[in-house]
């Protein structure tokens, strides 16, 4: 069969969305006088008891018994890709005691750059200037950033320059300082696709004392993706470099199949950092205060998040806030004037919604935004009915039926062999 042909006789076979099958339901409160494009911001608290990937999300326009599916587009929010490529220095070498080099860059939009410097406890002023040619025309000024390697006095070590968004195709450095050119390796950049956003995943302002770490437990429930840690941190001390270890282990409910293990735990590590003073003449500024979740897959089953703060001999931190994030997604669907809509899921028979809306759509900068209420259980809801055949949904009773036809056969078998003649 072509395979088009398949995907059509899969979609039909696929179990088709009724507001009764969706276990619970959130209604939309957004400006109702307003028609057009609007965009809801989903939360953690949908993602808990949806279907993996939202699979199950419906968005109904809703209108006393004359009910109707509308169509939606999510928006994940691209995220900012890390560690780029590396670029190499052209024109590395020194001129009047400095460092200087320049870089070609890609046809992108950054923020972000990071050079590659081997040399050890050291503090530098890197000043950058961008143009669009290699050489000749004009240079504009990108401001001047100080890098450094404390890991001696256990304030850590930062070779990123802040730059404002740019396009500039050439960067050009001057490093003044205990930098070589031989110590320059190269640079990488950090694109710059959009202003990431975040959602709240869990909280807490209590992190525990134990020997000498600090502890801050998260639950999080199954499907609820959780890609950023970030802490607050109290005014003292005002300069910091805590070593931080992040352990995911699944919450086992009850008992597995024999034939089947939990998942493992999963670890990752980071650091703390903050450095605010002048340190030999050079006025540094770095705070570093969240960093990337490690990834995990457990399935149906919640996790518990451990994550400690190692401080060493050092007074624990005054950690007032620790938070798990996700990358904000939001839902955005064409609203009629005067309309009420409400999100329903909760109905794992069905597959991911395909709409044309979400294959054509084009985000309006000015749409109008929309928040989802409490999340309520659907009155209307009743289970979905069990479709697989007989044999499908009581197993059992198959391997019953196969040990009593063994059992009937073999009694048949003996009897015959009692009344069959001897052989003479």
């Amino acid at each position: 069969m072509h395979w088009r042909g398949a995907v059509v006789l899969l979609a039909l076979a696929a179990a088709t969305p009724e507001m009764r099958y969706f276990r619970y339901e959130r209604p939309l409160a957004g400006p109702a006088a307003k028609a057009g494009q609007t965009c809801v911001v989903l939360d953690a608290g949908i993602y808990a008891h949806a279907a993996p990937g939202l699979t199950d999300v419906r968005l109904y326009r809703v209108a006393g018994s004359e009910n109707s599916e509308t169509p939606y587009a999510i928006r994940e929010a691209a995220p900012v890709e890390q560690q780029q490529r590396e670029i190499a220095p052209l024109n590395l070498g020194s001129r009047n005691g400095q460092t200087v080099f320049d870089a070609a860059i890609p046809d992108e939009r950054y923020s972000d750059v990071e050079l590659g410097i081997t040399a050890a406890n050291f503090i530098a002023t890197v000043t950058v200037t961008g143009s669009q040619a290699e050489t000749g025309g004009a240079q504009t000024k990108l401001g001047s950033y100080t890098v450094f390697d404390l890991t001696g006095q256990r304030l850590g070590r930062s070779t990123v320059l802040h730059l404002p968004d740019s396009d500039f195709r050439y960067l050009h450095f001057r490093i003044t300082g205990l930098v070589k050119p031989d110590d320059v390796t190269g640079l990488t950049i950090e694109r710059l696709p959009a202003k990431q956003q975040y959602v709240t995943v869990a909280d807490t302002n209590t992190a525990m004392p134990k020997g000498k770490t600090s502890v801050l437990q998260f639950k999080v429930p199954a499907h609820v993706p959780a890609e950023r840690i970030e802490f607050a941190v109290g005014a003292e001390p005002a300069n910091f470099n805590r070593d931080i270890t992040v352990r995911v282990e699944p919450v086992v409910a009850g008992k597995l199949n024999t034939d089947e293990e939990p998942p493992g735990p999963v670890e990752s590590s980071g650091n703390l950092l903050r450095v605010h003073g002048t340190h030999d003449g050079h006025r540094i500024d770095e705070d570093q205060l969240a960093m990337d979740a490690p990834s995990t897959n457990f399935g149906e089953m919640d996790s518990k998040w451990t994550i400690t703060v190692d401080n060493g001999d050092d007074p624990p931190l005054s950690i007032t806030d620790g938070r798990l994030e996700m990358e904000q997604r939001t839902l955005c669907f064409d609203a009629a004037a005067g309309a009420q809509y409400a999100l329903y899921f909760g109905d794992s028979a069905l597959t991911a919604a395909r709409y044309d809306y979400a294959t054509l759509f084009v985000a309006d900068a000015d749409a109008a935004q929309a928040a989802p209420g409490a999340e309520e259980e659907n009155p209307q809801y009743q289970a979905r009915p069990d479709t697989r055949a007989f044999t499908e949904r009581h197993p059992a009773l198959l391997w019953i039926a196969l040990v009593l036809v063994v059992v009937v056969l073999g009694l048949v078998a003996l009897r015959t062999a009692k009344e069959a003649p001897k052989a003479q």
